[in-house]
């Protein structure tokens, strides 16, 4: 038996009010429950849904808590907007012109949205960036307009200071300067402004207390970094991919450009990211050896997952070049095949591929995981890659790299799709194409000239 999700949050929220010994009627407890209830269960989420909060909760304080059940109630470009019951709070807080989103002039009576303001140091007219804690301010602005009447002003303010913390991918050095120590000076200042503590000691101990609390959840947040094994982690990089890639959600029907598109946004993202951007460590907390472990750790899932990524990007190259060159571009699923069928199991194009010799240069940690699966079930995609294997298997590793090479160019239009194939083992191309035509009816004997163009320098 398991509680519904909805009654979830009102434990979260019955515990954690209790907790901070405040007297909330369930009837208010019930109204929160359902505004983050309601934007966690977006269909459009995937990986940021009510899940991922739940997981967050286990085993944090009452602060923790509520900034968990919050920090993701906005996410303005998967959501494709505000929450509907987070409107009317947000609407008079945000300019929208042209392609930039400002921050509207504060009203001083409005002491939320002020709060939240000074706690992420964005002034009135300045543009906020969706990846430079945009989802975050408007989330604790929600946070923070909701829970203003219940809580006591140290709390409520450590509740937006946590939720400020989990704007992810942001540096600081091994002193814990950058944005900690930034947002350290802010609290300070609010501190005084609001009068929250007697004494100069109080503040500097709630500033040590507050952040702790907040260096762990937003640890916790992206802790997938530190998963040990590739496939779980894959599973929660796939995940991203699939939410932050809409038409990825219209299945069978997505294009091979718009899956590629997908797969190189991600690679890009993930090969520019710095392991010591994901953990960050207050005071000791957590220890300078636990942040170097996890630090290991998330450079080496780093590195998996763009070697990963790399290999399918070069694969699903090869069926674009095909596609463009016998009709242009086209659901996967029109070379390759239907992920799930009702009336069965579908006809693949890896089903028609031949046994193939091994190359000498294989990474075996990748090829266990493009042919045994991502650690969870996808949606929208394949959890093994068998196209990939097959072509890693005739390439090896080193020429995979090459392969990856020529594809971005095909991609930028400095080589031809042509130029393309015939840099890769013919056999190899000759077997995709004879594959894809048994699954591409109406595109076999462009398919099948192909084989000769492509062959006919080698």
């Amino acid at each position: 038996m398991t509680t519904a999700n909805i009654n979830r949050y009102i434990e979260y929220l019955t515990e954690s009010f209790s907790q901070l010994e405040v007297d909330v009627q369930m009837m208010n407890i019930e109204r929160i429950a359902m505004s983050a209830h309601s934007a966690m269960e977006n269909k459009r989420r995937i990986y940021h849904s009510s899940k991922h909060v739940f997981d967050m909760c286990k085993g944090i304080n009452a602060r923790q808590i509520l900034a968990a059940l919050f920090h993701d109630m906005v996410y303005y470009q998967i959501d494709g907007g505000f929450p509907d019951n987070a409107r009317e709070i947000l609407s008079p807080v945000i300019n929208f012109e042209e392609a930039f989103i400002t921050l509207n002039p504060i009203d001083q009576n409005n002491f939320p949205v002020k709060l939240c303001a000074e706690v992420f140091g964005f002034e009135p007219g300045q543009n906020l960036n969706v990846f430079g804690g945009l989802n975050e301010f408007l989330s604790a602005i929600v946070a923070a307009t909701l829970l203003a009447p219940l809580l006591k002003k140290a709390d409520l303010l450590a509740v937006v200071v946590i939720i400020e913390a989990t704007i992810p991918f942001r540096e600081t050095d091994e002193s814990e300067q950058g944005f900690i120590a930034d947002l350290s000076t802010r609290i300070k200042k609010i501190c005084h402004d609001f009068n929250l503590f007697d004494s100069e000691a109080s503040i500097n101990e709630y500033i040590d207390e507050v952040l702790i609390e907040a260096i762990t959840l937003a640890n916790r947040d992206v802790g997938g970094f530190a998963e040990s094994n590739h496939g779980n982690f894959l599973s929660s990089t796939w995940e991203l991919i699939e939410e932050s890639n809409t038409p990825l959600s219209a299945v069978s029907f997505y294009t091979i450009q718009d899956y590629r598109g997908s797969l190189l946004r991600m690679e890009r993202f993930l090969s520019g990211l710095k392991a010591n951007q994901i953990f960050h460590r207050y005071s000791n907390s957590p220890s300078k050896e636990k942040l170097s472990q996890m630090h290991l750790t998330a450079g080496k899932n780093i590195a998996f997952s763009c070697h990963y990524l790399s290999a399918k990007i070069a694969a699903i190259a090869i069926i674009e070049a095909l596609a463009l060159e016998t009709g242009g571009n086209c659901p996967v699923s029109m070379l390759l095949g239907d992920i799930n069928c009702d009336q069965g199991k579908p006809d693949r194009a890896e089903n028609f591929l031949p046994q193939i010799k091994n190359h000498p240069n294989l990474n075996l940690d990748l090829l266990y995981v493009l042919e045994g699966g991502r650690g969870q079930e996808s949606k929208y995609d394949l959890t093994s890659s068998p196209l990939t294997a097959f072509v890693y298997r005739s390439l090896g590793d080193e020429n995979m790299a090459m392969a990856f090479d020529h594809a971005k160019k095909m991609f930028n239009q400095e080589i031809s799709c042509i130029a393309f194939l015939k840099s890769l083992n013919p056999e190899l191309v000759s077997a995709i194409i004879e594959a894809c035509s048994q699954i591409a009816i109406s595109r076999a004997p462009q398919l099948q000239a192909l084989t000769s163009t492509i062959n006919s320098s080698h």
